[in-house]
């Protein structure tokens, strides 16, 4: 079904844009990662772009939503179809929307980069004539927020003009966000397009087009500026992410989606023969070999700059910081790793870095200000340091572990047990396209699904048929506490047979009980009497069963009740809330009252409740 086509760029434009994004990235999210070779070896630009923009899209639908509620209509409308002017928010209220869902949910390299572009586009579209950005003033002459003449309706939208100008602002504070850029990447893409939006002339239609035939033109040329895409034969993969979204906003405003770039680099952009990693080649590339989020570095010897290694360590982090603060960090971070992207601004900011002592990068995090939603992730290609044709190819696991955890130290914790892990943040459980990205990363034949969240089941379940249908076979064992995958994490024999394998760590996990203690955030009743805000809530295998105001004294509670059914080993998994002396009492009073009962603490850093216990 053709898109009904946008006449401005008004709020329902963008929810327009942000919807076809996703579903064209979704499209060619496979071919994207096949074919980027520049320079790590984790096979992910395309999953990191429509994982951010899915974020975008979140944060969009949200706003619809809650303008709905406020207004009395109904938001019904699919993420992506056009609704009627005067029916949603303002257009800075849908930018700033998108921008802000981009940058707090941005994966990998690319995918920050896009973060920043979609930024630097609202900064302009939401500041209409009120403000400046560098070089350039920001009036656009066109952000209307008058009658426009055919129903009678006041609201704002910009056209050609002031989308030319966002589009020169997106590129300008992309690259200025990255510490050494590097063209015949992204970066090259977004400021061709703004170069070429910038000679168009007439409504937004006219201006996206023009965007798009110069980034897809641009992208063509990237292997001449890149030896690695070169001898692979392929164009920069964050390039044809950018292209495809650039694709989208065409078909908002013109209600056709013009041709898809093609792969091959040299000559003219044409199409190319279709590429599936099942096939075992791309573009002649051993798919193997054909892998890795950007990564943009300029080192004195160029070898970096030619593809060849880099740090172990891919370290992503939200961080909560003044702007003088951010500015130190950049040094700090630059002189620790490279790749190295900072974007945001009015006291949040998205960090991306490549190093070998992720320690360290976080802890600049912290001297820095508040770093949450930590991600670390090892590039898992035996030497990081080695070139793609020394390296061998990376043979397929024949059984993994993929596990959400609720804080860093279980994240650690598992990561050592062979664990492959997504850390689920409190009040922001993962999707499910995280969880096949997590399966995929496994790089497993055969794999073990722990959600370790009753709420998540039905998200893993998607997960997990999902990943069946890209020919992994997934059991999905339906844990409902990290204590209980711990558990099941302890039986976990790889050389046993699958189906063996998962009984076993089935009966393990379903034998262990789990309690957590937390904090009541608002009055509520519970089926332990009514808590008040602040209360001390202790939950027995889900449910309130004590409410207190000492921690310790609930925790021991909780024990005592689970206890008094018998067990041999008790998990203590502390929050960094958690008192400290909470582990060294819940110890003592196990040994003194339960013989011949073991206990083990393990610290599980910010993980939402103050305390998580197994008893097995």
């Amino acid at each position: 079904m053709a898109q009904v086509p946008q006449r401005f760029f008004d709020a329902a434009a963008v929810r327009t844009w942000c919807g076809l994004s996703l579903r064209a990235l979704g499209r060619a999210r496979e071919e994207i990662d096949a074919i980027n070779v520049y320079p790590v070896a984790d096979g992910d630009t395309g999953t990191n772009l429509y994982l951010t923009v899915e974020s975008a899209v979140a944060a969009v639908e949200a706003v619809f939503a809650a303008h709905a509620v406020r207004t009395g209509e109904s938001s019904g409308a699919e993420p992506g179809r056009a609704v009627g002017r005067g029916e949603g928010p303002s257009l800075a209220e849908a930018v700033g929307a998108m921008a802000h869902g981009a940058l707090i949910g941005a994966r990998g390299n690319s995918g920050t980069i896009l973060a920043q572009l979609l930024r630097g586009l609202a900064q302009v579209l939401a500041a209409g004539d009120e403000t400046a950005h560098t070089g350039h003033a920001c009036h656009t002459g066109h952000t209307d927020r008058s009658d426009d003449g055919d129903d009678g309706d006041h609201r704002d939208h910009t056209d050609g003009p002031g989308l030319r100008l966002a589009l020169r602002h997106a590129a300008e504070s992309a690259r200025q966000a990255v510490a050494h850029p590097v063209e015949g990447t992204v970066l090259t893409v977004a400021a061709a397009a703004a170069d070429a939006a910038d000679a168009a002339e007439g409504d937004c239609a006219e201006v996206a087009r023009a965007a798009h035939e110069g980034a897809r033109a641009a992208l063509a040329t990237t292997p001449e500026q890149l030896p690695a895409l070169e001898r692979a034969g392929v164009v920069d993969a964050g390039g044809h992410g950018l292209v495809t979204v650039l694709a989208a906003l065409v078909e908002t405003f013109t209600g056709r989606a013009p041709e898809p770039p093609a792969r091959a680099a040299h000559g003219p952009v044409a199409p190319v023969a279709e590429c599936s990693p099942a096939h075992g080649h791309v573009d002649g590339v051993s798919p193997d070999r054909v892998h890795g989020d950007d990564a943009y570095r300029d080192d004195a010897d160029g070898d970096d700059a030619d593809g060849l290694g880099g740090p172990a360590f891919e370290v992503i982090y939200l961080l909560e910081a003044a702007d003088t603060a951010v500015a130190r960090l950049r040094e700090r971070l630059d002189a620790l790793g490279d790749s190295l992207v900072v974007v945001g601004g009015d006291g949040l900011w998205h960090v991306h870095v490549h190093v070998d002592d992720a320690g360290a990068a976080v802890e600049a995090g912290v001297e820095a200000g508040r770093p949450y939603r930590i991600r670390i992730t090892h590039f898992g290609h035996g030497d990081a340091h080695t070139t793609h044709a020394e390296r061998p190819p990376r043979e397929r696991a024949q059984r993994a572990v993929v596990a959400v955890v609720p804080g860093e130290g279980l994240a650690g914790l598992y990561a050592e047990a062979g664990a492959t892990t997504v850390l689920a943040r409190p009040g922001e459980p993962p999707a499910s396209g995280e969880l096949v990205h997590a399966v995929r990363r496994a790089h497993a034949r055969e794999v073990v699904l722990l959600p370790n969240d009753a709420e998540l089941r039905h998200t893993a379940a998607a997960a997990a048929e999902q990943a069946r249908t890209e020919g992994v076979r997934v059991a999905l064992i339906p844990t409902r506490s990290a204590v209980q995958g711990i558990a099941a994490l302890a039986v976990h024999e790889p050389g046993r047979r699958f189906d063996e394998d998962v009984v076993a760590m089935t009966s393990a996990a379903g034998a262990t009980r789990y309690a957590e203690v937390t904090v009541a955030e608002h009055r509520s009743w519970t089926t332990a009497g009514i808590c008040q805000a602040g209360d001390v809530l202790g939950l027995v295998d889900g449910d309130v069963a004590v409410i207190g105001t000492d921690v310790t004294d609930v925790a021991a509670t909780v024990l005592d009740r689970m206890l008094a059914a018998g067990g041999e080993l008790v998990t203590l998994v502390l929050g960094d809330e958690a008192p400290e002396s909470v582990a060294a009492h819940l110890e003592a009073r196990v040994r003194e009252a339960y013989l011949a009962v073991d206990t083990v603490v393990y610290r599980g850093g910010r993980q939402g409740a103050l305390l998580l216990v197994g008893v097995e």
